[in-house]
């Protein structure tokens, strides 16, 4: 992220995080509007290309959403077609791609447009989106107070769930160890979750942290909870701590990751996520309020998994309790 680091002072300077979106003032007469931007672009996790563009477009705009914008002005379609495929074959996965980041963009009545798609050895897909947005409308990532409730979005295990599901299409040596403890049902179970998950916008959550006073937000990504948390103190203004205490988790991947082995980087919170939930810092006393409010209007839960505390810097596993959703 770049952004204006010292708000309002004439010294002020641009640094870098390397996470989320851009933040770049705009030359204008009232100097308070921002240009917000964010460039991502990843390789497809399932078959249904449709349902891809969703996952893609929700992943694109989630960067902005951590920003505490809910009003995402353009959303730039970038795509790259495998080169193995003929050229009908082509076009009818990237009119499904398509057709997925457009019945998304309805929803929070984003405007579409197809930036380009080129031909390359891969599938990749990904988007530019932009927001054009006052001072106030923004959630900048520095202001984590101690006495903060950290609040999580979306549960996590997202990349377990969705391997073991084409572990089990495969019939692979991993589908043949989960097997002797979990059932397809299980595996399907938990593979409809994680997509739940991946196509389920952040805009609510953006728009909760305008109304509960959120002090900063990045969203779960690639690094794990933990490398993105990590990542969001560097930069806070006063010297605190992240203390994390509970990790949601889709239903049965703890137990995925203990047949196969794999727990260190769930007992880490370096499990990798695609379009995972908003990690955001608030007022404690705005936390139940903002999890009630959350639930309410969506159906869905978030969760009260910390507390920022005086430290320097760190981010901070005390007891974790893994909670199975």
């Amino acid at each position: 992220m770049i952004y204006e680091k010292s708000l309002g002072k004439s010294d002020s300077q641009a640094i870098g995080i390397g996470l989320d979106s851009a933040i770049i003032p705009l030359n204008n007469n009232n100097k308070n509007l921002y240009l917000v931007q964010s460039v991502d672009f990843f390789y497809p996790l399932c078959d249904d290309a449709n349902l891809m563009g969703k996952i893609a477009f929700a992943n694109v705009v989630s960067d902005i959403y951590s920003c505490g914008v809910a009003d995402i002005d353009e959303v730039k379609i970038i795509l790259s077609m495998p080169d193995e495929l003929n050229e009908e074959q082509q076009q009818q996965v990237a009119n499904d791609l398509i057709s997925g980041f457009r019945e998304s963009a309805k929803l929070i009545k984003c405007r579409l447009t197809l930036e380009s798609i080129n031909i390359n050895p891969w599938c990749m897909i990904g988007g530019i989106a932009t927001s054009i947005c006052t001072k106030d409308e923004l959630v900048f990532p520095t202001g984590a107070l101690p006495g903060d409730a950290i609040i999580l979005t979306k549960p996590l295990g997202v990349q377990l769930a969705t391997n073991a599901k084409i572990w089990l299409d495969e019939n692979s040596e991993s589908w043949k160890k989960l097997s002797q403890h979990l059932t397809e049902d299980d595996v399907k179970e938990s593979y409809e979750k994680a997509l739940k998950s991946m196509v389920t916008l952040n805009h609510l959550g953006a728009k909760l942290m305008q109304k509960y006073k959120a002090h900063c937000a990045t969203d779960v990504t690639g690094f794990g909870i933990i490398g993105h948390a990590e990542n969001l103190i560097e930069f806070q203004e006063q010297n605190v701590n992240f203390v994390i205490n509970k990790m949601p988790l889709i239903k049965h991947v703890k137990k995925m990751s203990e047949i196969l082995n794999r727990t260190q980087k769930m007992l880490n919170g370096k499990m990798v996520e695609t379009s995972g939930g908003l990690f955001l810092c608030l007022p404690s006393e705005n936390a139940q309020a903002f999890c009630d409010d959350f639930f309410s209007s969506s159906g869905d839960a978030c969760w009260i998994i910390g507390r920022v505390e005086k430290g320097d810097k760190k981010v901070l596993l005390e007891n974790v309790e893994f909670i199975e959703i």
